[in-house]
């Protein structure tokens, strides 16, 4: 796997499997750990790590063995830049759900959200510290490398701010 370019679709299905395997005590936590770092040294494969492991059923990313953790912070920048990234998306849809009355859609928004910033916390403070620092500036001062990646998803000024203040809770403990 180590030398292999699993697609976003891949990376979403084997991450599926692993976290059955890992839940139904198949699998280890230090062998998923090591699989995960195979699978996050691509950003296809950290893509789909994220999507099936921040918003799925599995409760990985609600007690990280501490390989994991290990594993995701050897992933650098990309784990970071991605969880920075899904946690600006939940906080700004969960504003949305919570507008459209969608409590189901509100909860799992939530949820990542929280994952996200439990994740960010246990990665290695000074890229985390960096990449926040970089959306804050986008969500609230409208400056910066994210401003376009904000544009694209068309977040209102409420979203934005949401994701201000899933930013600064991150540094909270």
């Amino acid at each position: 796997m180590a030398d292999l370019q699993p697609s976003f679709q891949q990376a979403m299905e084997i991450t599926a499997a692993w976290l059955q395997n890992w839940e139904s005590e198949e699998m280890t936590d230090e062998v998923l750990a090591d699989r995960i770092g195979e699978i996050v040294a691509s950003r296809d494969g950290a893509r789909g790590f994220f999507v099936v492991s921040l918003a799925g059923d599995s409760a990985l990313m609600d007690r990280l063995p501490d390989a994991v953790v290990g594993q995701l912070r050897n992933g650098g920048e990309g784990v970071v830049d991605l969880s920075v990234r899904n946690l600006a998306m939940s906080s700004a849809m969960a504003v949305q759900h919570r507008r459209s009355g969608d409590s189901a859609q509100l909860a799992g928004s939530e949820r990542v959200t929280a994952r996200c910033t439990e994740l960010l916390r246990q990665l290695e403070p000074s890229l985390v510290k960096e990449r926040l620092e970089q959306l804050l500036a986008a969500a609230l001062d409208n400056q910066g490398e994210d401003v376009a990646f904000l544009k694209k998803w068309g977040y209102d000024t409420e979203q934005k701010q949401a994701i201000g203040k899933s930013v600064y809770a991150v540094a909270e403990s």
